[in-house]
């Protein structure tokens, strides 16, 4: 199990993880598996960026789960590419691990739910079949960015959903999705990127302030 394991973000995974833990275990390692980030979400357009003219700072608040449970490596792993995204998106003017001084708390999740039904099993065969038999395995990622502003302004809250497509063997990637160079990279790339759309609808509701 040493390719799921070794991983940074082997946890941020749930049913990519059993897939890899039955292959490698009859494979010992032979087949590699390929990540595929799904291609629908994509970066925010910069014409399609929303510019705050007052931003104001805000305390942020990231966790990783895994099927609604927290995963303490995942979050981790996955911090400092939420807190990037968060400061690259210029809807605030200062992001703080610790409270500041308007008291606003910015909470964002990331909940990984396996949507490919019978990942091990699928797993155990293509171990079985040394890859002749491929397998795909599609985990959907859902971001809830909640932001909760000094004094007595309202909650505001937007959701953002993903996807990572990972194949084993001899599988064609899924359509509409890009191939990244590693596991690591692909959970990087779709942390990124929900950070972004979230931080993005955010500061375009109106109730955002």
């Amino acid at each position: 199990m040493r390719g799921c394991l070794a991983s940074r973000v082997s946890a941020v995974s749930f049913s990519r993880c059993l897939v890899l833990a039955v292959g490698t275990l009859v494979l010992s390692g032979c087949i590699s598996p390929k990540a595929y980030v799904d291609r629908s979400l994509g970066d925010v357009p910069p014409d399609k960026r929303v510019v705050v003219a007052n931003p104001h700072p805000v305390q942020l608040i990231f966790e990783f789960q895994t099927k609604g449970a927290t995963n303490s490596r995942g979050t981790k792993a996955l911090a400092p590419q939420a807190m990037s995204a968060a400061n690259d998106s210029r809807v605030f003017s200062e992001i703080s691990s610790s409270p500041v001084s308007n008291g606003a708390v910015l909470s964002i999740k990331i909940n990984n739910v396996p949507i490919t039904d019978d990942a091990a099993a699928k797993g155990f065969m293509t171990g079985l079949t040394f890859g002749l038999a491929g397998t795909a395995v599609t985990d959907g990622y859902v971001c809830t960015v909640d932001y909760l502003p000094g004094g007595d302004a309202p909650r505001v809250t937007t959701q953002v959903k993903h996807a990572i497509h990972t194949v084993i063997g001899n599988k064609s990637p899924p359509p509409n999705s890009d191939r990244a160079a590693s596991l690591d990279e692909a959970a990087f790339k779709v942390t990124r990127q929900m950070v972004s759309h979230g931080l993005n609808q955010l500061a375009a509701d109106p109730k955002f302030k």
